[in-house]
């Protein structure tokens, strides 16, 4: 094995005897070394999915990898993607005025339990910037104009702008209280995650919690999953829940919702990161540790 970092490997491609033994005899015959291999065949789509993670052989990079394994991609119609590791992945961060889930992921960032690498937090509100300020994370508020119309166009024209100016790989919405239009999803398609507070698709739009009292609900819960120009309907990532009874007004079914935003939120973006996630027609395959 030679000193170069650990890579990660990702094929998604239609499924077919041989593919396991096609990947692993290539890396095995390459000298590297591998540490954790996943892989998932769906009977409904044909597809196979796989993400290895692998220490490369003596004199090996994720060039020559990626060049000599064209041959093996092409025969077997994958998509194949070549990832160091340990590369931070580059982060756009937007948000509102709650400031829990930006919190959060600042956090687990600073405790290195997420890999990734915040480039800028971008909100229509001022009320994060000295959070963002304190981890020393550069904040941006988004353009204000007289007509509601301007104003939408002019953020979103801001949003694309600063994820090419930062090389972001990853938008998050980390509470960002604006609905993004068809253009800008289509542009962000599987880089852009949202948080939702609530199952989907139950409680979509305002006052989630208070629409989930007067249901009655007995659980509640948050779901972490792509933006998509269907609202709140995007693949689904990550979920959480939490028991709940009628002794729970809306401001605890809130707070409780809070914390599942967090933690659906959290590990929804570490598996992204980590490149653990395929987008699977409306659904996704996480192919987790």
């Amino acid at each position: 094995m030679s000193s170069e970092p650990h890579l990660i490997l990702t094929v998604v491609c239609p499924g077919r005897v041989g593919l396991v033994a096609a990947i692993s005899s290539f890396l095995s015959g390459r000298g590297c070394f591998i540490d954790e291999m996943s892989q998932f065949d769906d009977i409904e789509t044909g597809l196979f999915f796989a993400r290895i993670s692998f220490l490369p052989g003596e004199g090996e990079s994720l060039d020559t990898l990626r060049a000599a394994f064209v041959p093996v991609e092409q025969g077997f119609q994958m998509q194949a993607t070549w990832v160091a590791k340990q590369q931070p992945m580059k982060t756009l961060v937007l948000v509102s005025q709650h400031d829990h889930c930006l919190l959060d992921l600042l956090q687990r960032k600073q405790r290195g339990e997420l890999n990734i690498e915040i480039t800028k937090v971008l909100s229509n509100h001022a009320t994060t910037q000295p959070i963002a300020e304190f981890y020393g994370i550069e904040f941006e508020l988004l353009p204000q104009l007289d007509d509601a119309a301007q104003t939408k166009a002019a953020r979103e024209d801001r949003i694309k702008a600063a994820f090419a100016e930062t090389e972001s790989e990853l938008v998050i919405l980390a509470r960002y209280m604006q609905i993004l239009t068809e253009d800008l999803c289509a542009h962000l398609a599987g880089r852009c995650i949202n948080i939702h507070h609530s199952f989907l698709p139950g409680f979509k739009g305002a006052r989630p919690y208070y629409q989930a009292y007067d249901r009655g609900v007995k659980q509640i819960g948050a779901t972490a999953h792509y933006v998509t120009s269907d609202l709140d309907e995007g693949p689904i990532i990550e979920q959480e829940v939490a028991r709940v009874n009628h002794t729970h007004g809306p401001d605890d079914l809130r707070d409780v919702g809070r914390t599942m935003e967090t933690q659906a939120l959290g590990k929804a973006v570490k598996y992204h990161s980590e490149h653990r996630v395929f987008v699977n027609g409306l659904k996704t395959v996480v192919l987790s540790s």
